[in-house]
């Protein structure tokens, strides 16, 4: 008889993708939720490393290790190890960070720092484009294979932050799929991490009532006249079925993250309330959903 698969107690983020895509700030957020973090790790050592945390120090149950091209073995060796550890039970979840050409260019100007390409057999004699377009290529395979994919390109330091501290805080290893709900105003840009985009535009506006005007979804005045009206009523109702619908199909199919944005035309209004309502039925449901009002304090 073969050995009894037992899942394995640690969850293990592995923090990786393109140069210059915020890896750094990505481990210094895991961090600071109180991850056990190791940037620039041998991928060769992750096995002892994980076996070590098991036997002797079984209290680390929340790993985020930074691997990524600066170790030339990392691309030859990843795949097998992953795979072996995953085999073993680990809890195993890519991460993988990148970000546009252009962006990753500007960046390194700005800092003035030498991309790990930039001066190898490959590149030699070529441009930082080079090594840039080089290094993508390169990390296709393991973008294909991550669990969830960040494009940085729009992203400052802290929105980066923000995000891995919103996903990551308050939701347990054991839960099947974590879901944030987001309202945003469509004059600010449709949110890139959105899986799930809803138009609520076409809800009767508060902003034209003059009582209502410099309130936001939040308060009791405003989520009383957006939700006395049938379309509101009717919309709430449809999505509960869609969703319904949707959510098992998602994690059966192993989706452990879900963002779902409802934007109205100034995200102050109209998506705070539906995305709050939205929220509250997710509850119902036993999903610990977690919410996010990005634009409510536009004036």
């Amino acid at each position: 008889m073969g050995q009894e698969f037992r899942q394995k107690q640690q969850h293990v983020v592995i923090v990786t993708g393109l140069s210059g895509s915020g890896k750094s700030t990505a481990i210094k957020a895991f961090e600071d939720l109180g991850y056990f973090c190791i940037d620039n790790l041998p991928v060769p050592l992750l096995p002892s490393l994980l076996e070590l945390c098991e036997k002797k120090m079984p209290e680390i149950t929340r790993i985020a290790l930074g691997i990524d091209i600066r170790e030339r073995s990392f691309l030859e060796e990843y795949g097998a190890i992953f795979s072996d550890l995953e085999g073993k039970g680990y809890f195993l979840e890519i991460v993988f960070l990148e970000a546009d050409r252009d962006v990753l260019r500007r960046r390194y100007s700005q800092t003035r720092r030498v991309h790990p390409l930039e001066y190898g057999e490959e590149t030699e004699g070529k441009s930082l484009i080079d090594a840039i377009d080089l290094e993508r290529k390169l990390l296709k395979p393991l973008r294909d294979r991550a669990d969830r994919v960040i494009d940085t390109s729009d992203f400052t330091v802290h929105d980066l932050k923000s995000l891995i501290v919103r996903s990551y805080r308050i939701v347990s290893e054991k839960e099947l799929l974590k879901v944030q709900v987001m309202s945003f105003g469509y004059k600010y840009g449709v949110p890139v991490e959105a899986d799930v985009v809803m138009d609520v535009r076409f809800l009767p506006n508060p902003y034209f009532v003059d009582s209502l005007k410099d309130l936001t979804g939040r308060t009791a005045l405003v989520k009383e006249w957006v939700m006395k009206h049938e379309d509101f009523k009717a919309f709430i109702s449809t999505i509960s079925d869609f969703f319904d619908f949707l959510l098992p199909r998602y994690i059966r199919e192993g989706k452990r993250y879900l963002t779902i944005a409802f934007g109205c035309t100034g995200g102050r209004h109209r998506s705070v309330v539906v995305a709050e309502e939205f929220v509250r039925w997710l509850k119902t449901r036993g999903f610990p959903a977690i919410i996010f009002h990005r634009d409510v304090e536009h004036g």
